[in-house]
């Protein structure tokens, strides 16, 4: 199973996404990691153009791993998933490999997300920032697909339970 973790910067897509991989038995692919393994530093550029190559190289990963185990959970993790195309793409992925897929959506306060943006200096992704959160915010084209939405403002178990009913 696909599962894609969509929403705005800083609405705590990889903290769900870590606990939901640890609960289900599957795995976490992350964008900005991909990027950061695969680019010096140098050469890493936000751009559309590199996010999506990342996506590809995440996409390719997702098929190694179901190929390999196909009851295994694999999460979509460090895309925003703001743009129909970026989502229709990983569904004609899994409709390639047989592989049902699920859209959790995080939302959460804008308050939580400044919180959280200025305490996550650690993050892989340097350009993760409330500027990007706004950005991205104000292009964001609404998610049409099935897809269930988590208030991250509520506490983790809360919704580990919520999404974990999902994949049931």
């Amino acid at each position: 199973m696909i599962i894609l973790m969509a929403g705005l910067p800083g609405t705590g897509k990889t903290t769900l996404a870590r606990a939901l991989a640890q609960s289900a038995g599957g795995s976490v692919l992350g964008k900005d990691e991909i990027r950061a393994a695969l680019f010096a530093p140098a050469d890493i550029e936000y751009s559309t153009t590199q996010d999506d190559f990342c996506m590809e190289v995440m996409l390719q990963a997702a098929r190694f791993l179901l190929k390999k185990d196909p009851q295994r959970k694999v999460f979509l993790d460090g895309r925003t998933f703001s743009r129909r195309y970026q989502i229709e793409r990983v569904l004609a992925s899994a409709a390639e490999i047989a592989q049902p897929w699920i859209i959790l959506e995080c939302t959460c306060s804008e308050d939580s997300v400044r919180r959280r943006l200025a305490q996550d200096s650690s993050h892989v992704a340097r350009n993760r920032d409330f500027s990007l959160y706004l950005d991205v915010k104000a292009n964001f084209e609404p998610i049409e697909f099935r897809k269930t939405v988590l208030d991250t403002d509520r506490p983790l178990e809360q919704n580990l339970q919520q999404a974990l009913a999902t994949f049931a």
